[in-house]
């Protein structure tokens, strides 16, 4: 997410990719916390969501690329691990390259609707 500033307004865009696959703040939040847990469940305690919504996100996200986002090992003595793959980090970077944009582009936009609000 961008710095944020004195407005403490931003836009965190939603990305539609045909009729059925989405990006936005949420699943590119939970991306950031496998990358940083290595593990779907210590992401999704991470976030506060349930594992099988955490699960059925990073499904999707894999179902929409041409290669995997995340991949996994099963346990074994040290246990599992969930790692992004280049792809993964990419689509992180690309989305908060983003957002960085969208929020200059928009700045005298976002300060307006910040004089209407209450704060």
């Amino acid at each position: 997410m961008p710095n944020k500033k004195e407005t403490a307004i931003l836009v965190r865009p939603r990305i539609y990719i045909g009729d059925n696959a989405t990006i936005g703040p949420g699943k590119i939040e939970l991306l950031k916390a496998l990358q940083t847990e290595s593990s779907i469940t210590a992401a999704a305690k991470y976030l506060k969501i349930p594992y099988k919504k955490a699960w059925n996100l990073l499904d999707a996200l894999n179902k929409t690329f041409s290669q995997p986002v995340f991949e996994s090992t099963v346990g074994g003595k040290g246990g599992g691990k969930t790692v992004l793959t280049p792809i993964g980090m990419q689509l992180i970077k690309s989305y908060e390259a983003l957002e960085i944009k969208l929020n200059e582009c928009v700045e005298d936009e976002l300060l307006d609707i910040k004089k209407l609000t209450k704060n």
